[in-house]
C-alpha cells in the first residue's frame, strides 16, 4: 500500500512540474539580399553557381523535418533585382506573377521586408509584387504620404507552439539619395531609430509578445549620414532602442554575427547573412515558462553556409517552366565583339570596358561629357557572339540614363572626389597606386577601401591624375577630347546614370558642391527605360563591334604608377590585368 501511495505521489509531482514548467526552442532563418539568386545557375555568365534559394529550400525542409512547426522563415529584401531572372519578370513578362513572389510563397516565408533595390523598379513592379506575396510584407518606416501610416504592414505577428512573436520591418531611409522621386512617389522614409522607438512601444502595449525580432534592410554602420537619418543604422537601433531580442539585417552584403548590449543592459543578437543566398542567418531561441510566465530566454546566432547543400529537386522541378523562359530570353544573340573586355582594367587607367559604355552614353545622348564607374569588381565579356545575358555584365543595375548641366569646375571636382576614393596619394615609388584596405571578405569592396561603383572616370575630356598630389588636387583637365579648350566657367551637358544624378555616392553633392535639392533642376533628360535597354539597342544597331580604349586619361608620374599598377593588380586579382599578357 505504501508503494502505491508513493508512486501516485511522485506521479502527481511530475504532473505538477510538467504543468508549471515548459521549455520551447524556436529557430529563425533569415535570407537577405538574394538579388535574384533563385537557382543554382548564373543566367548572366551561363554557368552553375553556388548557393541559391534552391539550396536554402533544402536546408529549410531539413529543419522543418527535425523541428516541425518551430521554424520561422524571414526574408530581408533586395529580392527583385540582380540576375536576369528578376529583370525578365519585372520588365518583360509583366503579365505573369513575379517569380520573386513565387519563390517566397513556395518556401512558405512568414514575413518579408522591402529593400532599396525592391523600390528601384518602380511602383508598377513592387506594388504588384507586394500583392502577390502571401506572407506579410513589413516596413514600419515606409510611410504613405496620403494616410500618414505605413505603406505596408509595419510588423508581422507569428505564433508558434503558444509563443507570440512580433517581427518589425524597416528599410534604410536613404532611398531619396539614390532614386528619383517618381519611383517612390507618395512615400516618405522615416529615420530608423525614431520609427523603431515608436513601434516598439506600440508592440509592447498592443501585442505583449514573447519574442521581438527586428528585420532591417539597413547595414551595420557607415553609409550616408545626414541630419535626418543614417543609411546603415541596424546596430544603432539594436543598441539604442530596447525591446529587440534579435536584429536580423542586411543591405551591406557583409556577414556579421555578434551579441551586443543595449542601453537597458539587455543582450541583443545582431546577425547578417550577406548576399546571394550563399549563407543564411540562424537564430536559435530557447524559452522557459513557469506557471505560464516567461522566465528565461537564451539566444544563439549561427551563420550557415548553404553552398554545399544539395539542391531541392522538387523546387527545381516546380520552377522548370520559369527557368526555361528566362534562359530563352537571355540566350538571344544581339551582336558580336571582335575583342574581349574586362572591368579589372578600369582601376588602372582608361580601359576598353568602361570607355565602351561611356562612348555609348555619348552616342545615345549627344552630351559633351559622360561619367561611368565599374559596377562589377571583375566582370568580362568575351570576344564572339554577344547575348542578352552579357548585358547584365556590361551594366549591372537598372539605372536610368540622365543628361545634366554641370559647370567645368563641377566636373573637375566630381572627378577629384572619385579619384580620392579610388587612388592612394603616393609618396614614394614603392607605395600602392590604389587605395586598398583589408576588405577581402566585404562583397562590395573586395580589397578596396571604398565602393568601386563610385570610381567614376570620364569620356569627352582629356585629363591626367597626378597621384603624388593631395586629395582634391589630383585631376588636371587638359582639353575637350575634340580638341576644343576646356573652360571651368562654362556649362556642359553630362551623360550620367540616375543613381549618380540623384546624389548616389555623393560625388555631385559632397564632391562637386551642388546642393542636394538643386540636383533635380540640373537634369535636362531622363530616359524612360533603364540604361541597359538602350546600350543593348545600340549594340544591335552596330552588329559587329570592336571596342577600344579612348586613352583620354592616365595616372602620372608613369615611372611610379605603372610598376605600382602591376603590383596592385597581382594583389587584387592574383594575375596580370590583361590575360593576353600571361601568354
Amino acid at each position: 500500500m505504501k508503494k502505491i501511495i508513493s508512486f501516485f505521489f511522485v506521479a502527481a509531482l511530475s504532473i505538477q512540474a510538467y504543468a508549471t514548467e515548459r521549455a520551447i526552442k524556436l529557430t529563425f532563418i533569415e535570407t537577405s539580399d538574394v538579388h535574384g539568386s533563385f537557382f543554382p545557375y548564373d543566367f548572366t555568365n551561363r554557368k552553375p553557381r553556388p548557393g541559391s534559394m534552391a539550396r536554402v529550400s533544402s536546408y529549410v525542409k531539413q529543419l522543418r523535418k527535425q523541428h516541425g512547426g518551430n521554424i520561422v522563415l524571414l526574408d530581408n529584401g533586395d529580392i527583385l533585382q540582380g540576375q536576369p531572372t528578376s529583370y525578365f519578370y519585372n520588365y518583360v513578362a509583366t503579365n505573369e506573377r513575379n517569380i520573386a513572389a513565387d519563390v517566397i510563397n513556395y518556401l512558405g516565408y512568414d514575413a518579408e521586408t522591402i529593400g532599396n533595390h525592391d523600390i528601384e523598379p518602380g511602383h508598377a513592379v513592387y506594388d504588384k509584387w507586394i500583392k502577390e506575396v502571401k506572407c506579410p510584407v513589413i516596413a514600419c518606416n515606409v510611410i504613405n504620404k496620403k494616410t500618414g501610416k505605413p505603406y505596408t504592414h509595419p510588423y508581422a505577428v507569428v505564433k508558434r507552439n503558444g509563443v507570440k512573436i512580433v517581427v518589425l520591418g524597416m528599410l534604410t531611409p536613404a532611398i531619396p539619395n539614390w532614386l528619383t522621386e517618381n519611383i517612390w512617389e507618395g512615400l516618405q522614409f522615416e529615420d530608423m531609430v525614431t520609427s523603431a522607438r515608436k513601434w516598439i512601444k506600440i508592440i509592447r502595449e498592443k501585442e505583449q509578445p514573447d519574442v521581438v525580432i527586428g528585420l532591417f534592410h539597413s547595414g551595420r554602420e557607415g553609409g550616408i549620414k545626414t541630419k535626418e537619418y543614417e543609411e546603415d543604422a541596424s546596430i544603432v537601433v539594436a543598441k539604442q532602442v530596447p525591446g529587440f531580442d534579435v536584429v536580423m539585417f542586411g543591405h551591406d552584403h557583409t556577414r556579421y554575427n555578434q551579441t551586443l548590449r543595449n542601453t537597458a543592459g539587455k543582450e541583443v543578437l545582431c546577425i547578417n547573412p550577406a548576399n546571394n543566398a550563399m549563407t543564411v542567418a540562424q537564430a536559435d531561441i530557447s524559452l522557459t515558462y513557469k506557471n505560464g510566465k516567461l522566465t528565461d530566454k537564451q539566444v544563439k546566432g549561427t551563420l550557415v553556409d548553404v553552398t554545399d547543400i544539395e539542391v531541392d529537386e522538387d523546387y527545381m522541378a516546380h520552377f522548370k517552366p520559369q527557368m526555361a523562359k528566362v534562359n530563352n530570353y537571355v540566350d538571344r544573340i544581339i551582336g558580336n565583339f571582335q575583342n574581349s573586355i574586362y572591368t579589372r582594367d578600369s582601376y588602372f587607367g582608361s580601359c576598353v570596358f568602361t570607355d565602351f559604355i561611356l562612348n555609348l552614353q555619348l552616342q545615345i545622348t549627344k552630351a559633351d561629357i559622360a561619367f561611368n564607374a565599374p559596377l562589377q569588381f571583375d566582370a568580362s565579356i568575351k570576344a564572339g557572339p554577344v547575348r542578352v545575358a552579357d548585358m547584365f555584365n556590361l551594366y549591372r543595375f537598372e539605372n536610368q540614363l540622365y543628361v545634366m548641366r554641370l559647370t567645368g569646375e563641377e566636373i573637375r571636382k566630381h572627378l577629384e572626389m572619385s579619384y580620392d576614393l579610388w587612388v592612394n596619394t603616393m609618396k614614394s615609388p614603392d607605395d600602392h597606386l590604389l587605395l586598398l584596405a583589408n576588405t577581402r571578405d566585404d562583397a562590395q569592396r573586395l580589397g578596396f577601401k571604398n565602393f568601386t561603383f563610385n570610381f567614376d572616370s570620364a569620356a569627352g575630356i582629356d585629363y591626367i591624375v597626378d597621384v603624388t598630389k593631395p586629395d582634391g588636387h589630383k585631376v588636371k583637365i587638359l582639353r575637350m577630347s575634340n580638341g576644343q579648350p576646356f573652360d571651368e566657367h562654362k556649362w556642359y551637358t553630362v551623360a550620367i546614370n540616375s543613381y549618380r544624378g540623384n546624389g548616389g555616392g555623393e560625388l555631385l553633392t559632397k564632391g562637386a558642391g551642388i546642393p542636394k535639392d538643386s540636383l533635380a533642376g540640373r537634369i535636362i533628360y531622363r530616359s524612360p527605360r533603364d540604361q541597359r535597354y538602350y546600350l543593348m539597342q545600340e549594340i544591335e544597331k552596330m552588329g559587329t563591334v570592336a571596342p577600344k580604349a579612348n586613352n583620354n586619361w592616365r595616372f602620372v608620374p608613369e615611372k611610379w604608377t605603372e610598376p605600382a599598377a602591376k603590383r596592385d593588380s597581382l594583389l587584387l586579382f592574383g594575375h596580370k590585368r590583361n590575360p593576353k599578357e600571361e601568354k
